[in-house]
């Protein structure tokens, strides 16, 4: 199984994924996630998918940010919408910190949801679990397997994959700067490749054809959001590309679940009835995905 970075959107895919082990019964040998889908796989390992539902559908900005650089103003017409917190960006500045906001809080959300026993537990079970992370200071995407670190490590690798720097915490680490995943790689389906993968699950947080435009630029963060989820898109196709031209010639067969509707325009907004209803659509479109589908596959 393959995940998609998306933010709070990855509450789709705990959805999708769940269809995919309770309903279908498929048991995954290689599960790589980027970024929010990194915060997923562990627990999807470990079947604990009721767990990890109860994280997602109901963490706010405050179980993940310890200094939040954003308000959120309700619009009658657009919904939720996002501002500068002058105060607490000003604070990061006075304290020459390296970013608008640090999410200190989603790290210690991390190690309270994924024990220590649960991953020695998933260390040796024989599955191979990878988190895609950024290099900044090497200029390179890297991708960090559970076989390779000790708990406290692979915490931290999965809390780097998910911090979306300058909002987040940009993290110093084996005297590197690394920041999210999703800058270097939005969907790793090379990487599940050349790990021996053979028939990927691909959930993509983002609609096959865009339907929406994008909100008009109201002050510097949304245009910072709105460039990155222009880059972003751009990463997300290229990676797809990529990955289906590299499953051709290792003859590997790609399932892509994507979002079936634009779910929301910034991610850093986590709203817990919304992404309550995303947990369920997720579930609901892999039920319909698969309804009439002839599966082939070898568990």
């Amino acid at each position: 199984m393959v995940i998609s970075g998306g933010g709070s959107k990855g509450a789709f895919a705990g959805g999708v994924a769940q269809y995919l082990i309770d309903e279908m019964g498929y048991d995954y040998d290689i599960l790589i996630g980027t970024s929010t889908g990194s915060l997923l796989i562990s627990h999807l390992a470990l079947n604990k998918i009721d767990k990890i539902r109860n994280v997602f559908t109901s963490v706010d900005e405050r179980s993940i940010f310890n200094n939040y650089p954003f308000t959120i103003k309700n619009d009658k017409v657009l919904g939720k919408q996002i501002g500068i917190n002058h105060f607490n960006v000003l604070k990061s500045f006075l304290k020459r910190k390296k970013t608008f906001g640090e999410s200190f809080n989603l790290r210690k959300l991390i190690s309270d949801t994924l024990t220590e026993k649960e991953f020695e537990q998933l260390k040796y079970a024989g599955k191979e679990l990878a988190v895609t992370v950024s290099n900044l200071s090497l200029n390179q995407v890297e991708y960090k397997s559970i076989k390779d670190f000790e708990y406290k490590d692979f915490c931290d690798w999965i809390w780097i994959s998910s911090n979306y720097v300058p909002f987040m915490s940009l993290v110093e680490k084996n005297k590197y700067e690394y920041a999210d995943g999703g800058f270097g790689c939005m969907v790793p389906i090379e990487e599940a490749i050349s790990r021996g993968a053979k028939i990927i699950d691909v959930i993509v947080l983002e609609t096959e054809v865009r339907g929406v435009n994008i909100t008009a630029t109201k002050n510097v963060f949304s245009l910072i959001t709105n460039l990155y989820l222009f880059m972003m898109e751009r990463n997300v196709k290229q990676n797809i590309r990529i990955g289906k031209l590299m499953a051709a010639n290792k003859e590997v067969m790609l399932n892509f679940y994507y979002t079936p509707t634009e779910l929301t325009t910034n991610s850093l907004i986590f709203d817990t009835e919304k992404t309550t209803q995303w947990w369920k659509l997720g579930f609901e479109y892999a039920r319909l995905r698969n309804k009439n589908c002839n599966d082939f596959r070898i568990n």
